[in-house]
């Protein structure tokens, strides 16, 4: 191949994806993800991890089938991320320290009520109201707990996996709400067309399903009530959804530059063509009703790949199932590809798996590529009552065998960080 075949319409490297990991509450592992969630089934179930009684929520997508040495979000956001990078690094065909940056997004760190109580009762007596800071640390003083200490660390997570898989130059932790995950691999992608890098570690990983975060977003009423039966909860683009279903999970891709991963004999499993980002000021958690800033996000995707509206196959909705925001992500598509709209298949892995936060974003574009290898578009599942204001071809229900060569994935966060990702079977 020539020099000009590694290069994009702007004259960038092409990123190439060589290597794919996945967990959610579907399994552990890409083959097992995909059959689940082409066939349909729901990782959707009721919340044994703390109790329930007297909550509107009572169900979650949380990944149940993993023993931790500790019960806390640091230490179940790393557990994913380690398992998802060592399988795409096997599917990458790379072993030994990995030698490139490593993007990470990760959910918000903060300490749980139980360790805040477990600290109380060792404090000394309360001296002044607000004064619970300082009696925390005057115990940790008086007998430091390291590993305590690590769980309260934003950095702890991406440290760890720089240490284990020996990545390059000081790790990235970022975490921009349900925009996250896209967020890392973009990250990635300009850290290789900068040529800054030939190769890129991106990760998306959230294990932070705890009593406080479900009872904080059924505050922001964010969450179905819908608990019996779980697996129908989720239920996008309905007029009777009520809400998201919080979930966990995380996904890692491998990012090389074409020409690295051609110079090597790697296997190319998709392209990242193109990434959109843009800042939504409308409110703290409520995308703008106007729809602009998404429209705005998906826009500059296309135009950064140098694709037309036309030239897309597919779309992995960010779909989550709020009112709102199914709604306003349906403007925002309606306005960019107008008419043609009708002719793109558009679903929802949400409706499957739920809503993963900080890891949705890296999940839902290892799910895209998976969609142009495979030649299977996966369902939108609990379609049985569509929504009169939102006319899309969902996929409802079961999965449709169809051929497509580009997807735009998109991530519409809390507090008002977009991201949209477009990828490509092949380079051209």
């Amino acid at each position: 191949m020539s020099k000009a075949a590694y290069r994009d319409h702007l004259g960038r490297p092409i990123v190439a994806v060589t290597g794919m990991g996945v967990i959610t509450s579907l399994g552990q592992g890409l083959e097992d993800n995909w059959a689940a969630l082409s066939g349909g089934v729901s990782g959707i179930h009721g919340i044994t991890r703390f109790p329930v009684d007297g909550l509107n929520t009572r169900i979650a997508g949380t990944v149940d089938f993993v023993k931790l040495p500790a019960e806390n979000p640091v230490e179940r956001s790393y557990f994913y991320a380690r398992e998802t990078t060592e399988e795409a690094l096997a599917q990458a065909g790379l072993s030994g320290d990995f030698g490139g940056p490593l993007f990470l997004a990760a959910p918000p760190i903060e300490p749980e009520w139980s360790q805040r109580f477990a600290l109380a009762e060792r404090a000394p007596p309360m001296q002044r109201p607000g004064d619970a800071y300082d009696r925390f640390m005057a115990v940790l003083r008086e007998k430091p707990d390291p590993a305590l200490y690590e769980t309260w660390l934003f950095g702890a997570i991406s440290e760890r996996l720089a240490d284990r898989f020996g990545t390059r130059g000081l790790p990235v932790t970022l975490s921009t709400a349900c925009a996250s995950g896209a967020t890392a691999i973009q990250l990635g992608v300009e850290a290789i067309r900068q040529g800054r890098t030939e190769r890129a570690l991106t990760v998306g990983t959230d294990g932070s399903v705890t009593a406080e975060a479900l009872i904080r977003f059924a505050l922001l009423s964010a969450l179905s009530t819908q608990n019996d039966p779980p697996e129908r909860a989720s239920k996008p683009f309905t007029k009777d959804r009520d809400g998201f279903v919080i979930a966990e999970g995380a996904a890692t891709l491998v990012l090389e530059s074409l020409e690295s991963a051609v110079a090597r004999g790697a296997r190319v499993l998709g392209i990242l063509k193109g990434c959109g980002e843009k800042a939504d000021h409308f409110h703290r958690t409520r995308s703008s009703p106007d729809g602009g800033p998404a429209i705005a996000t998906i826009r500059a995707a296309l135009e950064d790949a140098g694709i037309a509206e036309d030239g897309i196959g597919y779309i992995n909705a960010h779909g989550t199932s709020t009112p709102e925001n199914d709604k306003m992500e349906y403007l925002s598509m309606s306005t960019v590809f107008g008419e043609g709209l009708s002719k793109i298949p558009v679903s929802s892995n949400k409706s499957m798996i739920g809503h993963t936060l900080t890891a949705a974003g890296a999940i839902e574009a290892v799910f895209s590529i998976q969609t142009m290898l495979t030649g299977t578009l996966p369902p939108t599942i609990n379609y049985q009552n569509p929504d009169p204001g939102i006319v899309l071809d969902v996929v409802p229900n079961v999965k449709r065998d169809k051929q497509v060569s580009a997807v735009l994935s998109n991530s519409f966060g809390f507090g008002g960080q977009n991201a949209s990702l477009v990828m490509t079977a092949e380079p051209g």
